[in-house]
């Protein structure tokens, strides 16, 4: 059934209404009925630059975006630590490896054309002891590999000049490292795509799909969507929406928060740019360190702990169907018995904000308790496979006249208009569209 968008206003709120009885009901132009070409799940930063690249390839295509929030970039866009990554950190030939350095190469150009503030700031991954060493130096051998430039290992003094308060013997310097705001990204990737005469509907979220014919119908909270095909960028419901079609992929998004606190303003000195610590390499987790933002402030965080909702961004956020759908994964009890360890750990850290503290000080150590203020929180759709296995890598999946993006965390922001591209070239062969 076709249904426009309805809204009800009480009288005095708008001007040139119909008056139906005390109050007065607007109908939109657009009608959320209408049949499109290509429906786009999500308004984070990796479905907005796939909307653009996908409008301004094939401008002939009817695209819509849906949003549940009442606003673009309101999960993990919105909630990430705004870092430019060069592409130091993933194993050559990944995606992530392939994408990542030139996707800050053509962030930095969009930013550019756009009067986007960024900041190349800068950073360190630094090794506090012996042990370390041999990591910093495969991360060093695996950034020189996936082509970012003028990266070198310093020592102790080089690394002391660039960061005077901070505890180490060597690190990476990586001056192709930067910082941005992504909100304000994901808003001009949004202006491009209705600038290429894209539709956007926000507020609007997404309860069933089924299939009518040889097209998609959608049923939303504000009525039935058609359309030919499906580009799933869900994040945080990405597999829900999947399997909305009836369609298991063999991954599961389970929820990781990640919690932080701000420095207060007059110990901002101690921090000039990014400072990380050296990363397990078993896990895609990149341990607490200290962050720059493009406003001047300096985060110091995120540890990694398990959210009991998909947005628990607060410790008491709960959702008991949520944690009844991770207890009857086969995979999450996997994941538990392989990493219950670390998962200890990190519950212990976020539990004390002493044991925080302490991991803070092994890179800063003049960081104090009360230099920790404002504590904040993200959350990570971390995919995991039915083996446990937490996938490192972006995944993007291919079905009937759909295409899903199942995990694509950090770098993804960075690389989100390669990203944007390789999704659209996956979308020609998939969906055989033709530009006219």
């Amino acid at each position: 059934m076709i249904m426009p968008y309805v809204t009800i206003h009480k009288p005095g709120h708008e001007s040139s209404l119909d008056a139906r009885g005390d109050y007065y009901i607007r109908v939109e132009l657009t009608m959320i009925g209408s049949k499109y070409d290509v429906v786009i799940i999500g308004g984070g930063i990796i479905g907005l630059s796939t909307a653009m690249s996908l409008s301004k390839e094939f401008s002939n295509l009817k695209i819509l975006i849906i949003e549940k929030e009442p606003h673009i970039a309101q999960h993990q866009t919105g909630h990430n630590s705004g870092v430019i990554h060069a592409g130091i950190y993933y194993p050559p030939g990944s995606r992530k490896a392939n994408f990542c350095y030139q996707g800050s190469i053509a962030l930095r150009a969009f930013c550019d054309r756009f009067d986007i503030k960024y900041e190349m700031c800068g950073k360190l991954i630094v090794a506090t002891q012996e042990s370390e060493l041999p990591r910093l130096e495969e991360l060093y051998r695996r950034g020189i590999a996936n082509g970012v430039q003028r990266l070198e290992i310093i020592d102790r003094s080089r690394l002391y000049e660039l960061e005077p308060h901070t505890a180490g013997i060597k690190a990476i310097f990586s001056p192709e490292t930067g910082i941005v705001d992504y909100s304000q990204v994901s808003e001009t990737y949004l202006e491009q795509f209705k600038g290429n005469g894209g539709t956007f509907f926000s507020d609007i979220r997404l309860v069933n799909i089924t299939r009518d014919n040889h097209s998609l119908l959608l049923e939303t909270s504000k009525g039935e969507i058609l359309t030919k095909y499906l580009i799933n960028c869900g994040g945080l419901h990405a597999d829900k929406v999947a399997r909305m079609m009836g369609i298991d992929l063999g991954v599961r998004i389970i929820p990781f928060r990640g919690e932080y606190f701000t420095i207060r303003a007059s110990r901002r000195y101690l921090v000039n740019s990014l400072i990380y610590p050296v990363p397990d390499p078993g896990l895609p987790f990149l341990g607490v360190h200290f962050t720059k933002r493009i406003t001047g402030e300096i985060e110091a965080g995120p540890n990694a702990v398990l959210a009991l909702a998909r947005e628990g961004y607060r410790k008491s956020k709960i959702e008991l169907r949520e944690i009844k759908g991770m207890l009857t994964y086969s995979g999450f009890w996997r994941m538990a018995f392989n990493h219950w360890k670390v998962g200890i750990k990190e519950q212990y850290r976020s539990t004390f904000k002493s044991v925080f503290l302490r991991s803070l000080q092994v890179l800063v150590p003049e960081i104090r308790s009360d230099d920790l203020v404002h504590p904040g929180s993200g959350v990570r759709a971390q995919a995991i496979d039915s083996m446990g296995r937490l996938i490192q890598d972006f995944h993007i999946s291919e079905t009937h006249n759909a295409i899903h993006v199942l995990n694509a965390p950090s770098p993804g922001a960075t690389a989100s208009l390669s990203i944007g591209k390789h999704i659209v070239n996956i979308a020609r062969e998939n969906f055989s569209l033709v530009a006219k």
